[in-house]
């Protein structure tokens, strides 16, 4: 239940860029344009299909399921607070993205076929993991 509050969260963030477009795209074609109850239902009835669809299921197949579960931790270590320093923030948000490329990375490695798709996805887990590792020296160096 955490983590799909969470993904609501950070879904309905995500999608009000979307809905504004929507909006904006509506009112200049002369079709009604939502108003903030009704954009508010339509993100909320949005971000609840989104959260279903990255639930893994039992009839998904096993690539798709630990996809979905990358997915998951991805959008709930994504659920931190803001400090309004933009150079903090940027870290302490890309840290659990680039978290969340080497864990899907992993289940590249483990589930597919292509030489190609292993190759990048080792590429993908080295270059993360030191991208990480500068973000988190950054961090440390500026009290954070």
């Amino acid at each position: 239940m955490i983590i799909a509050r969470t993904l609501l969260a950070a879904a309905l963030l995500t999608t009000g860029l979307s809905g504004a477009a929507l909006a904006q795209s509506a009112h200049t074609h002369g079709a009604h344009q939502p108003t903030a109850n009704e954009a508010s239902d339509a993100h909320q009835a949005e971000m609840q299909k989104m959260i279903a669809d990255m639930m893994p299921a039992p009839n998904d197949p096993p690539s798709t399921q630990d996809f979905k579960k990358a997915d998951m931790a991805m959008m709930h270590a994504m659920h931190v607070a803001y400090t309004g320093n933009a150079d903090i923030d940027f870290r302490t948000h890309m840290i659990p993205h680039h978290q969340g490329a080497i864990d899907m990375a992993k289940v590249a490695l483990k589930h597919a076929k292509d030489p190609k798709t292993k190759a990048m996805a080792q590429k993908i887990i080295e270059d993360q993991v030191k991208e990480i590792a500068e973000m988190q020296a950054w961090l440390k160096k500026n009290g954070k």
